[in-house]
C-alpha cells in the first residue's frame, strides 16, 4: 500500500529524512484515524511537503500505542525522538503532543 505523509515546512523534518538523521516517522492523534491497523511494514510512504514529493521510503517496522497519557507520551519521545528527527527539539513536540491519545510510528 502507499502513503502520503504531508510535511510541516517549519519543522524542516523532510530535510532530517533526506540527510538520513530521521528514520522513524511518527503520527500523533487525538482519536483514532483511518491509518490505525492500516500501515504495515512493506508499504511505501512519500513525503510531500509543498506541492511536490521530496522522498520516498519504505516501511520495515510498525509500531502502534494507544491510551496515552503525558507519562507515555515523554517515555516514547525520550525512547524515539532522536531516530524521528526531533531530539534537540523534544520540549517542542511535548508540548504539541501531550494529549495526544495515540501514535503510530513506521521505521
Amino acid at each position: 500500500m502507499h502513503h502520503v505523509a504531508i510535511m510541516k515546512k517549519s519543522w524542516k523534518l523532510t530535510e532530517n529524512i533526506l540527510s538520513g538523521e530521521k528514520c522513524i516517522e511518527s503520527r500523533w492523534y487525538m482519536h483514532r484515524r483511518a491509518l490505525w491497523d492500516k500501515v504495515h511494514a512493506g508499504d511505501t510512504v512519500f513525503f510531500k511537503e509543498g506541492k511536490f514529493v521530496e522522498a520516498k521510503a519504505e516501511i520495515w517496522k510498525v509500531l502502534q500505542f494507544d491510551s496515552l497519557t503525558e507519562e507515555k507520551v515523554k517515555e516514547l519521545l525520550d525512547k524515539y525522538a532522536d531516530d524521528d528527527g526531533i531530539g534537540g527539539r523534544k520540549d517542542f513536540f511535548f508540548r504539541l503532543f501531550r494529549d495526544r491519545k495515540y501514535c503510530i510510528l513506521a521505521s
